[in-house]
């Protein structure tokens, strides 16, 4: 049986192997640091949470971006096991659409709020505060005595849930408009999307043709949304209409719910499958792996019979 060699965030640990690839492993502690910058001549605030590797060597970095009324703390269960596996997570908090619009707010006007949040103005602050966290990164690697050297910016990652996955989406290839208006980042090399959501006036082939780099969604069966009545029918239109080119894939999630994707709850009333984060951790894990890393043993781990041996029996997972 052929084995490989576990490698600890750029370290061999001699004697140590396992029969095969498993990405559920995690291969290191993590430090969690807790900052922020300011960028443009309005001195806009970008709170960060960064999930730092057990390693002073430089490692390939993952952005993430909240949902609506989330914050830098959201998907700590994601930025851990991530930068387990020797990643550093950068988890943003975009200022407008945040927690600061419904947590101070008379409970009759939080909905209101939230809504209000989920306009035009928030999205083009939110795809703006992307290149700016990457340019901010560049000079504390530089720079900074904490970060210097920690980044790996040749290899970076961009993912996000709700209208954090419409971030995502926005930097990684989609377009808008008549014109096809683009708000791309070429750092970015790889996407992961949580509960994707096509353009408002629905999805076409146009809005996706320019989409070049490896995209993987995650949905559920029953992923709504309140606010901007997005069905799940309706998320499954991303995939439908991105490129075949080899590196698209699509996880659905039986009878996962919105924040299924969250490690926060609606009220506390959802029920939450114990083997959905496992199965998102791995999947996501797999993924980076295959298109930051180059790894092997990742890509025939997401095209083989692997995946869906981790999923539960009714779960849809596709490629294209």
């Amino acid at each position: 049986m052929n084995t490989t060699t576990i490698l600890l965030l750029g370290t061999m640990l001699p004697g140590l192997t396992f029969a095969a690839y498993e990405p559920l492993k995690s291969t290191g502690d993590v430090k969690v640091v807790d900052t922020e910058f300011q960028y443009g001549e309005s001195k806009r605030a970008v709170p960060l949470r960064i999930y730092l590797p057990d390693s002073r060597q430089a490692a390939p970095v993952i952005l993430f971006s909240h949902g609506l009324g989330g914050s830098r703390k959201n998907n700590g269960y994601l930025g851990k096991h991530w930068a387990g596996r020797g990643y550093v997570v950068v988890s943003m908090q975009h200022r407008g659409s945040d927690e600061t619009v419904w947590r101070d707010a008379p409970i009759r006007q939080r909905m209101s709020a939230l809504t209000k949040a989920a306009g035009a103005k928030s999205f083009l602050d939110r795809v703006r505060d992307v290149p700016a966290t990457l340019d901010q990164l560049a000079k504390w690697n530089s720079a900074a005595e904490r970060f210097a050297g920690r980044f790996d910016l040749t290899r970076i990652g961009m993912s996000g849930h709700s209208f954090g996955a419409v971030t995502t989406q926005a930097v990684s290839g989609q377009s808008y408009g008549r014109r096809g208006q683009i708000h791309s980042d070429k750092r970015i090399k790889a996407a992961v999307a949580f509960s994707p959501s096509p353009p408002q006036f629905g999805a076409s082939p146009e809005n996706f043709a320019k989409v070049k780099l490896p995209w993987l969604l995650m949905t559920g069966t029953k992923d709504k949304s309140a606010i901007g009545r997005t069905t799940a029918e309706k998320r499954r239109l991303v995939f439908e209409q991105l490129p075949s080119r080899g590196h698209a894939f699509e996880l659905v999630l039986d009878n996962a719910e919105h924040m299924a994707f969250s490690d926060r709850t609606l009220l506390g009333r959802q029920h939450r499958n114990p083997n959905h984060h496992k199965s998102i951790q791995a999947i996501s894990t797999a993924f980076w792996d295959c298109y930051l890393l180059g790894d092997g043993e990742a890509r025939a781990w997401l095209s083989g019979p692997q995946v869906k041996r981790r999923l539960d029996e009714k779960d849809i997972w596709l490629s294209k």
